[in-house]
């Protein structure tokens, strides 16, 4: 597997949620037909592994919180960007989703690990909703597309 064919996967996925609303009913759509037990969700987790381990995702930050953004947003991925986050129990930084955020979480340590409490599978956050990441109970990869790339990290109070 390649970036490339990582990148066509994603086109292929991207086409199907392009116009559709980030909410619950796509967060259920995507657990329905993309979810854990679905050829699509093992593709995207075995390109996930497989980048990480060749040095081309998450290739920035600290050993339990580690990143990268893998695809600015473009008209192949439909306006997504495509972003990736190695994870072991720990917060990340605060941040909003100006037009939503769509997470696709990859549990790496057995299937214990949780994305915001979310165990494997997707998880869509609206337009104007925020979050601090997390993850708990063990390590997991989350995959992040983000409509325009659009991402609001969330200033540290000043003394």
């Amino acid at each position: 597997m390649s970036k490339n064919d990582f990148h066509r996967h994603l086109s292929a996925l991207t086409a199907a949620i392009a116009q559709r609303p980030l909410d619950a009913a796509l967060d259920q759509w995507l657990n329905q037909h993309h979810g854990p037990d679905s050829d699509s969700y093992r593709t995207l987790q075995a390109h996930c592994e497989e980048g990480v381990a060749q040095g081309w995702l998450c290739e920035r930050g600290a050993p339990n919180l580690r990143y990268g953004r893998v695809f600015a947003p473009e008209e192949a991925l439909h306006g997504f960007s495509v972003d990736v986050v190695d994870m072991q129990d720990i917060a990340g930084p605060h941040h909003s989703h100006p037009n939503g955020e769509i997470d696709l979480i990859m549990p790496l340590t057995g299937h214990a690990a949780t994305f915001d409490g979310r165990p494997a599978g997707w998880c869509v956050y609206p337009p104007g909703s925020a979050h601090r990441p997390t993850v708990a109970q063990g390590r997991a990869l989350v995959l992040y597309l983000l409509p325009q790339g659009q991402i609001q990290f969330t200033k540290a109070a000043q003394p």
